[in-house]
């Protein structure tokens, strides 16, 4: 049974109205990349609406929550807030939403990071997270174009983009991210 509405019902009291948005353009950009690439578009959708349905809880609020359920973190992911909400999203979702699906459960687990040999609803919604509606930055048509192509262009487009940032702060890139990157930029070479 089909629980978005409900959903979107519970993001809209949960979620800051940016947020809510957010998760709005993330799953109407999630089912139209499905389309073209051949997933689920109902399961892109439901996973790009909830996939930030942790973000607007306090840090200290979704560790507890991690902690106490026993999710398995490594030191970095402790350190770095800012990956709790994709972490604690997947958890919630399982726990709470009672999604049993791995691919969903995946996809929101590392729509922030990606990670090697994501399948094609993680790259979906991992892309679909960049290119929604409301996204303005610099370069954000180049992405929506690309996106069109190829995932793994995308990929690459975006997790440049994001490496690039990180280093220029001086800030922790997760292992997963260099393995999303590369393995991007592997199959693309391979083409």
């Amino acid at each position: 049974m089909n629980k978005n509405a409900e959903y979107i019902e519970a993001l809209r009291e949960r979620l800051t109205e940016k947020r809510f948005l957010h998760s709005l353009n993330v799953a109407d950009s999630a089912k139209e990349l499905a389309l073209i690439y051949g997933c689920d578009p109902e399961k892109a959708y439901t996973v790009g609406l909830i996939h930030d349905w942790c973000k607007d809880d306090a840090p200290g609020l979704q560790l507890s929550y991690m902690l106490s359920n026993s999710l398995a973190m490594t030191e970095l992911e402790i350190n770095e807030p800012k990956l709790y909400h994709a972490m604690c999203g997947s958890l919630y979702a399982r726990k709470e939403l009672g999604i049993t699906d791995e691919d969903m459960l995946n996809a929101i687990r590392y729509h922030t990071t990606g990670r090697k040999n994501m399948s094609i609803l993680e790259k979906v919604v991992f892309i679909a997270d960049f290119i929604s509606a409301e996204r303005d930055y610099n370069g954000v048509d180049v992405m929506r174009e690309k996106a069109k192509r190829s995932l793994e262009e995308a990929i690459v487009e975006g997790l440049g983009f994001t490496i690039t940032d990180l280093i220029e702060r001086a800030r922790i890139i997760h292992p997963d991210t260099v393995d999303a990157y590369n393995d991007a930029m592997y199959a693309l070479q391979k083409r």
